[in-house]
This record gives structure tokens, sequence and C-alpha cells, in this order.
């Protein structure tokens, strides 16, 4: 991991941490996450193995102050990032009934008991429309409330080397002075399928590659690789016979789900990866010419994970579903990476004297 070359000692924790999507990219940046917590056990293995940092399994509604205090140490800036579930405030929840988003405000009061130096929030875009936007303005004006300088933007995912077409609402806050938000590094050159995805070895609908374990693919039923097999990469149910079109493609409301039982395009970015990528009927996530869904590592490798990326333990395997779990809620590693770069340059203009003083 690369080291940071500012000056002063800096201390960073990772908060709903998952498998550590976050963490790798910010240590890829510079930033020295030291800790990682999640109150989901499984995502322990591939956060310390790959991160090297230490795992915490616990809610974080249940932390006290004292905890992350400690942990925190006499480092001269800390840091607090987090990525609270984005399930609550999906366009999929239409009922807003998932208790979870309450973590939110359980991040906000550790902020404002803590008052940590600099604080990033990873979400999804519909976060500032939830409940007519209450709940993200009550958020911000909290961060304002208590000195904090706060930038926010929906971020895409493929301007800053992403292969997949992600847009996530970023969030920084410093109590130094102004942040900025990253800035676009691959607008130019959006990085695709095949960037991602393209050298790795063919294999069937339930096969596993004899070289890498994770490259392992879904089995289908006899319809669905019929339905696969009269798919075009970018197409729709449409285009296949009708006697191969599901119950719900014949309803009214099923006619605008167009991407579900879709191929990817090669040449363009995939969409969104979720925690159900690898399921052929769960949404566009065809493999571009295979007659499959997409394996585990290339979910992986499309959020950013390299291909060395470890997330099981060969002796205590995972099902197929647990993996793609933590993969599909992980942050994308490159948003990750932008991140960390913008709060090392933040911290670097703080050191040349190029922000306020800390309050």
């Amino acid at each position: 991991m690369k080291k940071i070359q500012v000056k002063s000692s800096v201390s960073a924790i990772d908060l709903f941490c998952g498998g550590g999507g976050l963490t790798y990219g910010l240590q890829k940046a510079g930033l020295p996450i030291k800790y990682g917590i999640d109150a989901d056990k499984k995502c322990q293995y591939p956060f310390e193995k790959n991160t090297n940092a230490t795992f915490i399994c616990k809610d974080v509604s249940s932390l006290a102050i004292d905890e992350i205090t400690s942990l925190f140490g006499d480092a001269d800036i800390k840091i607090l990032v987090g990525c609270a579930p984005c399930q609550p405030f999906s366009t999929y929840n239409h009922k807003n009934d998932n208790p979870d988003w309450e973590l939110l405000n359980s991040f906000s009061k550790l902020i404002t008991a803590l008052l940590p130096d600099i604080v990033s929030m990873e979400n999804v875009p519909q976060l500032i429309k939830f409940q007519g936007g209450k709940i993200f303005s009550e958020f911000v004006g909290d961060l304002k409330d208590h000195s904090y300088s706060v930038s926010f933007k929906t971020l895409y995912g493929p301007d800053f080397g992403l292969p997949q077409s992600r847009s996530r609402l970023v969030l920084l806050a410093s109590r130094l002075g102004n942040i900025e938000l990253p800035k676009p590094t691959h607008a130019n050159r959006h990085r695709t399928v095949r960037d991602a995805i393209g050298k790795l070895p063919p294999i069937e609908a339930g096969e596993t590659s004899q070289d890498d374990p994770l490259h392992r693919a879904r089995s289908m039923s006899d319809t669905n690789l019929k339905r696969i097999k009269a798919s075009l990469p970018g197409g729709t149910w449409r285009d296949w016979d009708e006697k191969l079109r599901a119950k719900c493609h014949t309803k009214k409301s099923g006619e605008t789900y167009s991407s579900v039982y879709g191929r990817m395009r090669w040449d363009k970015p995939s969409p969104t990866i979720t925690t159900q990528f690898c399921g052929f009927g769960n949404g566009r996530f065809g493999h571009p010419e295979q007659n499959r869904a997409l394996s585990l590592r290339e979910g992986a490798l499309l959020q950013g994970f390299p291909k060395s990326y470890k997330f099981f333990d060969q002796k205590k395997p995972l099902s197929i579903s647990k993996i793609s779990q933590i993969i599909g809620n992980a942050v994308p590693v490159d948003i990750g990476k932008a991140i960390g770069k913008a709060i090392i340059h933040h911290i670097e203009e703080v050191e040349n004297g190029g922000a306020t003083t800390k309050v």
C-alpha cells in the first residue's frame, strides 16, 4: 500500500467496513486505516486478509465513545469514514420500512460526540431525497452545527476508473477548513467490461475455474440457458421467442424491466453490481458472450477489487450468495481511492497554510 506523504500523524477508522472495499481504496491512496468496524462476522476474513487492518465485529449503534477514542490514539489528525447500509435508501425500498436507515443517525451521533477532524460518508444518491430530504439535511446540519465545512456530490464511478456505471453520493467534511471533493480522473476514457474481465478464462454455468476458486458461476436452469442463448449484448427479453418469456414479462408492470435477464456489453461499463449479480434473472448480469451469469470474481473485478483479493478462507468456504453479498455491498475500490486522494490533498493544504486552522 502507498505511504502517506503528509507531515502530521494520521489515524483513520472505517465504520460499516464490510469486506474492505473502502478501506482498501483509502489505503491505496495512502491513508493509514488501522481499524474497521462492522456487525457482519463473515466480513472479517476478507477485511483482515487484504487490508492488514484490524476488524472489530460490533454493531456501530452500540459503540461507546471511549472505545473509538482509544482506537484513534494520539494522532494529530483523526479521520472517521463510513458507508451506512444503503439498502434503506435504495429505489428498491419503496416503503422506506428498513430500520437500518437509523444507522445513519448512529453515525451522526458518533461524529458529533467524537469530533474527528475529517469525516467521509458514501451512500446511494437516493439518500438526498429519502423522506423528503429530511434525513440527509439533518445529517449535514449536525455537521455544520459542529463547525464542519461540508462538501457533497453524486459521483459517477466510470469518471474515476470504475468499470461500472455506478453513481454514489460522496460527502466530505472537515473541521480544518474547506475540503474539496474528488475530481474525475477518467472522464475521457471510461474503463469497460472488457477491460475488467475480458482476459479471464471461460467457464460454464455451474463451473469453477481450476486456477481461481472465486471465478465460479452459478448453475442455470434449462429454461434460463435457452433464454441467455437467445439474448444479445445490451438487448432485452423482447429479443426472445414468446415461449421463453417469463410470466412477469406478460404483465404491464413487467414491461419496463427491460434489463432483467440481460447480457452486458463488452465495450461499455457494466451496470451497477448488486448483491444478486450472480443470478441471470436479477438484472443485466449475463456475461457478454458466455452462456452464464457473472462469476464471483467478475463481480469483484467490476467493483474495482484486484484479482488477488481473497474473499473467503478455502478451509471454511462460504456460499455463493454470502460472498456475492460481501462483494455487492462493498464501496467500490476506485471510489475509495478517489476519496482517499481528496482527503490527503486537503491535509497537505492544511499543512501548507492553505486552509483555516483547526477549530
